[in-house]
């Protein structure tokens, strides 16, 4: 099967979004450009990762600090996952002022490619190209997700559940909410 490469070169909306309760959640990158719609799966701490290091390339490139409007609408739907992402790799377009995001899919035989690599033999992407003021408002979001899970354990930092959880710094006793 060849290798998919799915491009939003101007779009309308990129975000990271859940589904589920938290401890239960499941992590999403979503892009929609005009009638297209892509959706990739990812881990929590690739979300938080992600809105580090684009806050982090922003700076370094001299990027406006200018955001968006905030965007905190649900995911939006019907979405299909097109892939679990794996690999995730930033760059900065210097021509254009503008961020490249990629998420390559978790493949066994197709290794991850390059950023902007079009390789055909490479892992399915999701590229996105998108401009500064969308990122720092991308990051806004991120951030505000990654915080809303499960309150950490004053102990062991580890998150709770409701019904609390086993703390190994409590040598196995459960501890309460």
């Amino acid at each position: 099967m060849s290798r998919r490469i799915l491009t939003f070169d101007a779009p309308r909306r990129f975000v990271a979004g859940t589904v589920g309760m938290p401890g239960e959640r499941t992590f999403f990158l979503q892009a929609a450009q005009g009638a297209n719609l892509a959706t990739v799966s990812l881990e929590k701490s690739q979300v938080a990762m992600l809105a580090e290091r684009l806050d982090e390339l922003l700076d370094e490139a001299g990027a406006s600090s200018a955001i968006d409007p905030d965007d905190n609408d649900p995911l939006e739907v019907p979405f299909e996952e097109e892939f679990r992402a794996s690999t995730l790799a930033l760059a900065w377009d210097p021509a254009q002022s503008r961020v490249v995001v990629e998420a390559h899919a978790l493949s066994d035989e197709r290794e991850a490619a390059d950023v902007g690599d079009d390789d055909p033999d490479a892992a399915d992407t999701l590229r996105v190209i998108v401009e500064p003021a969308m990122c720092r408002s991308f990051i806004r979001r991120a951030r505000a997700l990654v915080a809303a899970g499960r309150p950490p354990c004053p102990f062991c930092l580890q998150p709770l559940d409701p019904t609390g959880h086993i703390c190994p710094r409590a040598n196995g006793y459960r501890r309460r909410a």
